[in-house]
């Protein structure tokens, strides 16, 4: 079979979502014809050959994206097969059957995605298997130097991105991951992992991303992995996503984190509302928040926060209060300033829907300034 699959949008990043599947197909003797969007154009005549045609969503934006795609995909080939996967294709359904997508795959994907390209239906539609993980095939993708990279003071060093694990072991209400894996988590083999940051250090990579939703979810394979990874590559830095409960949990890790080339962590924050984090789930305050904070800072990393400042019980006086704690914490240039004006995406399956005073309508509330 001849397959075309296609990444919209996964924020400057080479795209594992399309590095997995294709070596699974292509260890099946598929034709794969990669097709980052972001950092490279629609190949025509690929598209005019190919049987089938697999759009990766790991988010909103990159969905939203894909709809003019699918167009310009039907105009050129009004018979292959259109094949949605990742986290925000089972929780679009609906919208991505409208576009003419025949088989929508969230979950653990590889093995599904080429069940369906070889004639299999995919079921179910979230399938959640212990896969046995193939190291990615970047072979057909941009090299890193189309991509992101990490600036620290002068030095510009070339990022690659992997993951460790999928799905999450929480339960955080407004999270796009529970709806799909609900509280089930899995890990990429550590060999795997490693043999994938192996082969984007020999094309040049200078820094990692790892893609986890929590990095500390499985704190031993992570420590496993970074402790190997130093080992291999002491030169290589890395940064990571942690929850504020796990930084405060783990917190004889961070050191940990330092030593092997941690230099800079993600939280989801969301707020710093304590009653709006109550509403998410969040498991953590505004003071466990600045308690992170200064734990990480204690252990010589860099840590940057994430928001979702605009919920339907933001105050005006929580807002504010947003804003005067990160001036005072010295993080008003650690936080992008998109981050200042998100707000609460609902998909789905959201456990958001399940509190007796959850939105109903779409259209937003105001803040009067």
């Amino acid at each position: 079979m001849r397959v075309v699959l296609i990444s919209t949008y996964e924020l400057g990043r080479q795209p594992f979502g399309l590095a997995s599947p294709a070596a699974w197909l292509r260890a099946r003797g598929h034709h794969v014809h990669t097709a980052d969007l972001a950092a490279g154009l629609l190949s025509p005549p690929a598209v005019r050959q190919a049987d089938c045609v697999a759009f990766h969503l790991p988010m909103h934006t990159a969905t939203r994206l894909a709809a003019p795609v699918v167009a310009r995909v039907r105009e050129l080939n009004p018979t292959a097969r259109l094949i949605a996967y990742g986290l925000y294709a089972p929780i679009n359904h609906d919208y991505l059957h409208s576009l003419g997508f025949s088989a929508i795959i969230g979950g653990e994907f590889e093995s599904a995605l080429t069940s369906v390209v070889e004639g299999t239906p995919a079921s179910p539609l979230i399938p959640l298997d212990r896969l046995q993980f193939l190291t990615p095939d970047r072979s057909t993708l941009p090299p890193l130097d189309r991509y992101a990279h990490l600036c620290i003071g002068a030095e510009r060093r070339r990022t690659g991105y992997t993951e460790a694990s999928r799905g999450c072991k929480h339960l955080c209400r407004h999270c796009p991951v529970v709806p799909v894996y609900k509280g089930a988590f899995r890990i990429v083999p550590a060999e795997v992992v490693l043999d994938d940051i192996r082969l984007q250090v020999d094309s040049g990579a200078d820094h990692i991303t790892f893609g986890d939703p929590d990095f500390l979810n499985g704190p031993a394979h992570a420590l496993r992995i970074v402790e190997t990874l130093h080992q291999r590559f002491p030169g290589l830095s890395y940064d990571v996503t942690i929850k504020v409960e796990h930084l405060l949990r783990h917190r004889n890790l961070l050191p940990v984190l330092a030593r092997t080339g941690c230099v800079l962590i993600t939280t989801a924050v969301e707020t710093t509302e304590d009653a709006v984090l109550e509403k998410l789930d969040k498991g953590h305050t505004r003071a466990d928040f600045l308690a992170a904070l200064a734990l990480a800072r204690a252990a010589g990393l860099h840590l940057s926060p994430t928001f979702v400042p605009f919920t339907p019980w933001t105050t005006l006086a929580g807002y504010r209060g947003l804003l005067r704690i990160l001036l005072e914490q010295g993080l008003d240039e650690a936080v992008a300033p998109i981050q200042f004006a998100l707000r609460l995406l609902i998909p789905s399956g959201s456990r958001i829907l399940d509190l007796p005073d959850a939105p109903r309508s779409r259209r937003p509330r105001r803040l009067r300034l």
